[in-house]
């Protein structure tokens, strides 16, 4: 009989389903998950301050480049490389993706190109001040040929492409490029732009993540980092748009080094993380566990 796992989720963004996403079917494959207002165990990400008001073990779980406060949490899962027995590694793209995905038979290079009949694309949410370099980018490239913007910021195709992962899948097929900067480097922090563009068989324009070759061939696309400047990364860019044959030797390359899903796919090391939270006796911030309560407009914190 499986073990019963009293579990409820909080402070996720507004589209985030408590009862189907991804760690409510991973977990559900080896326990019984019940979502309960009382739970045992909470797992909340960065959108609020609800995890608060709650008592029980407290799993912090983030898709953004925001590092765990393990004053908070009693366990984390993040991008972060920590050394910490409290931590776990879990980009967002290993929650967002299947692993069979990323796998591509080199022989397939060629037609890839016959169905490419767009330069380049760029889908983001924002163009602020925050990500200056990737917008600046954009401009860059646009000067050789139109770049395709087709999220809320910078759109330039009559308006946001529809939301989803399989609309944003299909929309990217036809483009040889896609433009996939990080909104901030950190070691680790490599998000889902980079791992879509790979899944659309489309050669990503990287920058971010300093230790991205550690889980991706950096022979299948372009990072801004191997290059010393932009300008001269532009000039690859141009030379494989006009070079057929340059374009499919690099599209022949595996996305992921040895062409295997890398470990951080592995259930296993997972499911041992979760066994150890949910089997321990007691848990790091168990004797100095607080809960707030509201009063008003604000929270007010009860020492327990």
């Amino acid at each position: 009989m499986k073990k019963v796992i009293s579990l409820d989720f909080c402070d996720f963004p507004a589209s985030f389903s408590k009862t189907d996403n991804y760690f409510v079917k991973f977990l559900s494959n080896h326990f019984t998950v019940n979502i309960c207002d009382k739970p045992d165990f909470v797992i909340y990400s960065n959108y609020g301050h609800i995890h608060r008001l709650h008592n029980g073990v407290k799993i912090y779980y983030t898709e953004e480049c925001w590092a765990p406060d393990f004053s908070v949490c009693d366990y984390a899962l993040s991008f972060d490389y920590i050394d910490n027995s409290r931590h776990y590694r879990l980009p967002n793209y290993v929650a967002m993706t299947e692993p069979e995905s990323l796998l591509k038979p080199p022989e397939e290079a060629a037609n890839i190109l016959q169905a490419k009949t767009k330069f380049c694309a760029f889908i983001v949410g924002y163009s602020d001040s925050s990500v200056k370099k990737r917008t600046d980018f954009f401009y860059k490239l646009s000067k050789y040929k139109q770049v395709d913007s087709a999220g809320r910021g910078l759109n330039n195709i009559g308006g946001p492409l529809p939301w989803g992962y399989d609309k944003k899948i299909d929309f990217l097929k036809s483009y040889k490029f896609h433009i996939c900067f990080e909104n901030n480097v950190r070691p680790g922090y490599t998000s889902e732009k980079l791992v879509n563009a790979m899944q659309s068989n489309t050669i990503p324009i990287y920058w971010g993540d300093p230790l991205v070759n550690k889980n991706f061939n950096p022979e299948s696309f372009l990072n801004l980092s191997d290059y010393k400047s932009e300008e001269a990364l532009i000039e690859k860019i141009i030379e494989l748009d006009r070079n057929n044959d340059q374009y499919i030797e690099m599209m022949s390359k595996p996305w992921i080094k040895e062409g295997q899903p890398n470990p951080l796919f592995e259930e296993d090391k997972l499911i041992e993380f979760f066994e150890k939270i949910f089997n321990a006796s007691s848990h790091p911030l168990a004797s100095k566990k607080s809960f707030f309560r509201f009063n008003r407009w604000r929270l007010v914190k009860i020492n327990k």
